[in-house]
């Protein structure tokens, strides 16, 4: 391996040993996640897990994928790339846990223009950041270098998480009715949704994304919109353990509108009072700055709401307490009623 090399390749854009120096950089960040399963060393054909099938009487996988999207402009704009990958890992293991399931390990893949080592490992420590809050060990990735399809000092970044839950404990829609309770698990802000019109409405490109900015509390735009994509797997998995959880929605792209329903059965709607909302300042400006209205808004991003549980009403205190044990500033945002209305704001 050490002697692979190919000048002709080099000249065509791609130095297959910047690739070896990645992986070399990458695999102390690696190794932080590899005490949640029994993984092989990185850099063979597939990555390997030892399942652990201790109290499970029938295992399901489950697995999900997801990409950062155009949020990367802002990790560009600002040349900062460690945080990126801990967006890309909550985006898959926080829809796993909507299932009920556990995540136990994670793949990325990046495609960059040019392989900056250095950089790549700035990435991939923040894809290992992502699985150690989700307890999943990174078995593997790709980088891929492909010189004329993205620029220079661009790349894309995409993994896929594999997760497992025993059947029996598989959450089951069908189980809510009228009068159970919404209960928000705060964000930590826009995570990584709809960022092609926080771009349009900042114009981005040409704007200082260093300059602090009053209403964000003195931090500075970029520092805001590069916070990473809150993860819920640990706080989740112990109100699962604790109560009878029916349904979970991970408010991600199309916002309440659309992720709310897809656990909620047909005939069933969900009821928010709009002042329950707990609306983070981000929201506050883009709103302001696009002239954008409320619903669009509630239609495309999380609003300070990251993801959405819902408990029997008898339930409910208790969930609020194990969450709130668990670190979560969990509150009440709504309840579920009869009605063919998904989701009514009020």
């Amino acid at each position: 391996m050490a002697k692979s090399f190919s000048e002709s390749y080099k000249q065509a854009g791609v130095d297959i040993t910047a690739g070896y120096k990645s992986v070399e950089l990458m695999k102390k960040h690696i190794a932080r996640t590899q005490v949640f399963g029994d993984t092989a060393d990185i850099g063979g054909f597939g990555g390997l897990f030892g399942l652990n099938m201790e109290g499970l009487k029938e295992p399901v996988l489950v697995s999900g994928t997801d990409g950062v999207g155009t949020k990367l402009k802002i990790a560009f704009l600002m040349d900062k790339h460690d945080t990126v990958g801990v967006d890309c890992v909550a985006m898959c293991v926080n829809d796993i846990i909507c299932c009920g399931a556990k995540p136990l390990f994670f793949l990325d893949y990046i495609a960059c223009g040019k392989n900056v080592p250095e950089k790549i490992a700035d990435i991939v420590s923040g894809v290992a950041e992502g699985c150690v809050q989700s307890e999943s060990a990174l078995i593997g990735g790709e980088t891929a270098e492909m010189p004329g399809f993205y620029p220079e000092d661009e790349y894309d970044l995409a993994g896929f998480a594999v997760g497992v839950v025993d059947r029996s404990k598989i959450l089951d829609k069908e189980s809510i009715g009228a009068g159970d309770v919404i209960i928000a698990l705060p964000s930590s802000g826009v995570h990584s949704n709809g960022f092609s019109l926080v771009r349009k409405v900042f114009d981005v490109e040409n704007k200082d994304l260093h300059l602090t900015v009053p209403e964000l509390g003195g931090k500075s735009l970029g520092e805001t919109l590069l916070t990473p994509t809150k993860i819920y797997v640990k706080p989740v998995l112990k109100l699962l353990d604790s109560v009878q959880v029916k349904g979970i929605s991970h408010i991600t792209g199309g916002g309440f509108y659309e992720n709310i329903p897809r656990s909620l059965p047909k005939g069933i709607g969900a009821r928010i009072p709009r002042k329950n909302v707990r609306v983070l300042p981000i929201f506050d400006l883009i709103q302001k700055e696009g002239k954008i209205p409320e619903r669009d808004m509630f239609n495309t991003y999380n609003m300070g709401v990251g993801m959405s549980v819902v408990v029997a009403q008898d339930q409910a205190d208790e969930a609020v307490r194990v969450l709130k044990e668990a670190g979560e500033d969990a509150y009440i945002l709504g309840e579920t009623v009869q009605s063919e209305e998904s989701v009514e704001i009020c």
